[in-house]
């Protein structure tokens, strides 16, 4: 039965991006609007069709350039987060070479980012920054690979120079926003370290296989937390911005696995660290 429903889903799903990535790949090439939302509509179609079920915890920043710095278990995440609001993604470069999920990286107006040449940093920060000035939020995955679903990896602090390098940016701030992804149960009971990779994808798992795994089964609770939005200039510490970002992503995640999710917002205290200008400051005790 269960390969029948497995079958099903991925026909469904077939018939559903056959008829929105014609309409999708004309939204992007004549600049409509409904090409930040056509992606949204095929990840919630997608996430019921399979059975994900996703609970909030606070609420994206309503302000804009964002820039979302989140964990990362497997490509689950893609239709969690995009079924929740518009955004694009930043990939890595081989994404856009793999067969179907390129195709879809494209769509979603992906930005890809080469790690093995620095001296393409500076342009796709500029693209970054040029999409973020047209009020695009951009998902950046910030340990850069992929984990067991177990923990946070360290975040590499490289890839937040789109929110720390403003010289030629059209803005002055970012507001950067810490957001958890924790995979919290399987067919309503509690997921366990054993069970978590029927969802986690992370080092040489076969892709298809885990796809199969994923629609043959189902019934996946995760729940999603934001974290405090943090208003960021051109003179932040880099390194500081991302042990904040990590330490808060790492906490909320852990609350969640330990099964305190109502819990969730409560987040550790750390010592400012030159993320604001004095202007921001005095902005933010006055607010």
């Amino acid at each position: 039965m269960v390969q029948i429903k497995a079958v099903l889903i991925i026909l469904a799903l077939a018939g559903v991006s056959a008829v929105l990535i014609p309409i999708q790949w004309l939204a992007i090439k004549t600049g409509m609007p409904a090409q930040r939302l056509l992606p949204m509509v095929w990840h919630r179609i997608a996430a019921k069709l399979v059975g994900i079920r996703v609970r909030q915890v606070g609420a994206p920043a309503s302000g804009r350039p964002l820039l979302i710095a989140a964990n990362h278990t497997s490509w689950v995440d893609i239709p969690v987060l995009g079924s929740l609001l518009p955004l694009s993604f930043i990939a890595k470069s081989e994404v856009a070479g793999w067969p179907v999920f390129g195709l879809f990286a494209k769509l979603q107006r992906s930005v890809f980012v080469n790690r093995s040449k620095r001296s393409d940093t500076g342009r796709v920060n500029g693209e970054i920054a040029s999409r973020m000035a047209d009020g695009d939020a951009m998902v950046l995955f910030a340990e850069g690979t992929s984990n067991d679903g177990n923990t946070v990896l360290p975040f590499r602090s490289a890839l937040l120079g789109a929110a720390t390098k403003l010289d030629d940016a059209p803005f002055d701030t970012v507001v950067v926003q810490p957001l958890s992804i924790a995979y919290a149960s399987l067919h309503g009971l509690p997921m366990g370290r054993q069970f978590r990779p029927h969802v986690a994808w992370y080092g040489d798992m076969e892709l298809a296989g885990h796809l199969w795994g994923v629609f043959r089964e189902g019934a996946v609770d995760v729940v999603v937390t934001w974290g405090e939005p943090i208003l960021v200039n051109g003179q932040a510490d880099r390194k500081a911005l991302t042990r904040q970002l990590e330490q808060e992503v790492r906490a909320m995640t852990l609350s969640v696995l330990r099964g305190n999710a109502s819990e969730a917002s409560e987040r550790p205290e750390i010592p400012e660290s030159g993320l604001f200008s004095n202007a921001q400051k005095t902005a933010n005790a006055g607010a």
